[in-house]
């Protein structure tokens, strides 16, 4: 009996060590962790006001274009048009953005005169040609704003078909012009894949669709018809240098044979006309030394969209296509 607390005396005996402040402790865990949720939904809101007005000045550089380089002019001057590079679809000299560019020049009532600088390469036979039908369209229906074209460093293949049909060539006479021809070119894979042991496994519909196919063997049948194609293209090619540079080209055999040459030699073979740069020819020629920038400027959104879809479009068709693609170079 006397082991035994008394009734009262056991309801009456405190609670075990620590926890007589529960409560407290799991009210400021709420507390705390509301308050944690409070300051994560503050910085999303943060980061989504700072990434939608990124957005909007995307877009509204997209719109109103700040790389551009042409400003409003209200006196006669000189339209300057750059074309640098590789003349492809996908690219800034594709016949798309020069044609808009050349029909701005032509269109404005206060352009003296046109001058196309080219830096190219080479290219799209197809763009090149476009371009050069584009020239000579604009050239017939304003025939008082002549286009002259200068060249940089490099006027070849694709980018003299384009020039070809300027009123004039000015070169430097370190500059490299001419390569007026065709090329197709590709890969074969088929004595290394003998050497590996790999069999090629194609099945088609067509007796030709395979043709050109980098993993099969080439017949004479396809090497024939690949040069019908590239003496084709040629011939159109000589066709047009030889509509706009008429007499003034010289009778030399090498001429159309894809050989390149100085621009100093150039001038001597009636490839071009004579030497200066886009500023003389503004100032001592057109006579009208002010330049005004008609190129046509890819925006950021336009960039953006060009390199990251269709130019990794462009890219996985060429790596899934070994075969030949058509060139003027």
């Amino acid at each position: 009996m006397s082991d035994n607390f008394p009734p009262d005396r056991a309801e009456s005996r405190p609670p075990a060590r620590g926890n007589e402040n529960w409560e407290r402790e799991a009210l400021e865990r709420i507390a705390l962790a509301a308050i944690r949720e409070q300051r994560a939904a503050r910085r999303w809101r943060i980061f989504f006001r700072f990434l939608f007005l990124a957005v909007v000045a995307l877009i509204a550089w997209g719109v109103f274009d700040f790389t551009g380089d042409r400003v409003a002019k209200a006196g006669k001057h000189t339209a300057l048009i750059d074309l640098q590079g590789e003349i492809a679809a996908n690219g800034d000299a594709s016949a798309d953005n020069i044609d808009d560019a050349l029909r701005s020049a032509f269109e404005d009532e206060n352009t003296a005169g046109v001058i196309l600088r080219i830096n190219s390469p080479g290219g799209s036979p197809v763009q090149a040609g476009i371009i050069n039908g584009e020239i000579r369209r604009l050239r017939a229906k304003y025939p008082k704003t002549p286009l002259f074209v200068v060249v940089d460093d490099m006027c070849a293949s694709g980018g003299y078909y384009v020039a070809a049909a300027a009123d004039k060539i000015y070169v430097n006479k370190a500059s490299i012009v001419g390569s007026i021809g065709v090329l197709m070119d590709g890969f074969g894979f088929t004595g290394l894949m003998d050497k590996l042991g790999v069999q090629r496994r194609m099945h088609t519909s067509g007796a030709n669709k395979g043709a050109f196919d980098p993993f099969s063997p080439e017949t004479p049948q396809m090497v024939a018809h690949a040069q019908a194609m590239l003496d084709q293209i040629h011939t159109q090619f000589i066709d047009a240098v030889k509509q706009g540079r008429g007499k003034r080209l010289k009778d030399d055999p090498e001429l159309f044979s894809g050989m390149f040459w100085t621009g100093e030699k150039s001038v001597e073979l009636g490839l071009a006309d004579d030497f200066g740069d886009a500023n003389y020819v503004a100032r001592e020629i057109i006579k009208q030394p002010e330049i005004v920038d008609y190129t046509q400027k890819e925006s950021i959104s336009e960039r953006v969209v060009r390199r990251f879809g269709a130019s990794v479009g462009d890219a996985a068709v060429r790596a899934l296509t070994l075969g030949g693609k058509l060139q003027l170079r």
